[in-house]
């Protein structure tokens, strides 16, 4: 990967974007996009979309969420101490002694997430988040509602690291990095020039209610649409393989498999990927594929749907982790294959 993609890339995964209040990236990607995109697009959700050849009748739409987990305040004590719910799927174990930022109403404010002291007791087996609580070092209530109030975000307070020049690891790279590649996926075809409609949405609110994903879909009305997220990696010690699958960083984009999912979509990338002696990886998709995809597929009269992730070590956790060398396969293999779609192709799993 280029210095000036993994720039990019790094100022993504340092910008806070919990779900409902994903503006400022949002601007960011925008500001990046708008210098190669024929349009720029958004819409009442907070979508951003970067589009080329908007006049053409097939239309392809990427989406990567950029929104972020983070946590809700939902009250403060009388002794200036934050108690707090999730925004998506916060594992409480990983919550405890990790450092925050909370996007307060009046300023940012640092804080951390306390922990009873093991010489007291500790933290139970069994807890939840209601067992935990955020010190910023305040003294009162009255002191803290200066800056908190109830509904203010929190993020942890962690920067993206570089593991032996070969992964990045660091919150939210779920999915961030999904936010990432389809702008380049855009930027490269904006070079060597496509025959489709690409509309490529950093989309918002995936890890709440995937409502970014409805309403992009239902405002382009795409001819197909892939969601680009990221799928657990289990190639870490204690992982179950015989129950969870082989996924494994460095070992190529993950395709899915499963009801929800377009054959002839997957047939289209699989033919890529061939050509290009990528290996791919596969995750089954049963009934739903629990991204974006299952919100696209259902608007309109109904829009083939595939996904396409990211091996990701240590979901949902402050240190997230995933290969450079998997994130450029996965651009390289989308931009390949839309570069070669005609216009003309039937998705139809009945039609040869």
């Amino acid at each position: 990967m280029e210095q000036a993609n993994r720039d990019f890339l790094l100022e993504l995964l340092k910008t806070p974007s919990p779900s409902s209040n994903e503006m400022e990236i949002q601007k960011k990607w925008i500001s990046y996009v708008k210098d190669f995109a024929d349009e720029i697009r958004t819409d009442n959700a907070g979508n951003a979309i970067g589009v080329l050849n908007p006049d053409a009748p097939f239309k392809i739409l990427l989406a990567g969420h950029c929104d972020e987990i983070a946590l809700v305040i939902n009250r403060i004590d009388e002794n200036g101490f934050l108690h707090f719910d999730k925004m998506g799927g916060i594992n409480p174990k990983a919550a405890v002694g990790m450092k925050v930022t909370i996007l307060g109403y009046t300023k940012t404010v640092t804080g951390v997430i306390g922990v009873n002291a093991q010489h007291h007791g500790g933290l139970k087996n069994e807890f939840g988040l209601e067992d935990l609580f955020i010190d910023c070092g305040c003294k009162s209530k009255e002191e803290m509602a200066k800056h908190v109030q109830i509904g203010d975000l929190a993020v942890y307070k962690t920067e993206p690291e570089i593991l032996m020049d070969r992964y990045v690891a660091g919150r939210g790279l779920d999915n961030r990095t999904g936010s990432f590649i389809v702008a380049e996926v855009l930027k490269r075809l904006a070079t060597k020039g496509c025959n489709v409609g690409v509309y490529a949405a950093s989309t918002v609110n995936e890890e709440t209610n995937m409502g970014g994903a409805y309403f992009a879909a239902a405002g382009i009305e795409p001819t197909m649409a892939i969601a680009c997220d990221v799928t657990f990696a289990t190639d870490y010690p204690a992982v179950n393989k015989n129950k969870h699958g082989d996924v494994r960083l460095d070992g190529g984009p993950v395709l899915a498999k499963g009801a929800p999912i377009n054959i002839k979509i997957n047939k289209l990338l699989e033919k890529t990927a061939k050509r290009l002696n990528m290996d791919v990886q596969y995750e089954l998709t049963p009934r739903m594929t629990g991204t974006d995809a299952d919100k696209m597929r259902l608007t309109g009269r109904g829009v083939p749907v595939s996904l396409v992730s990211l091996p990701l070590r240590y979901m949902h956790s402050p240190v997230e982790t995933a290969s450079f060398e998997d994130i450029d396969e996965e651009i390289e293999l989308l931009v390949t294959m839309i570069a070669d779609l005609t216009g003309e192709e039937s998705l139809n799993p009945l039609e040869d």
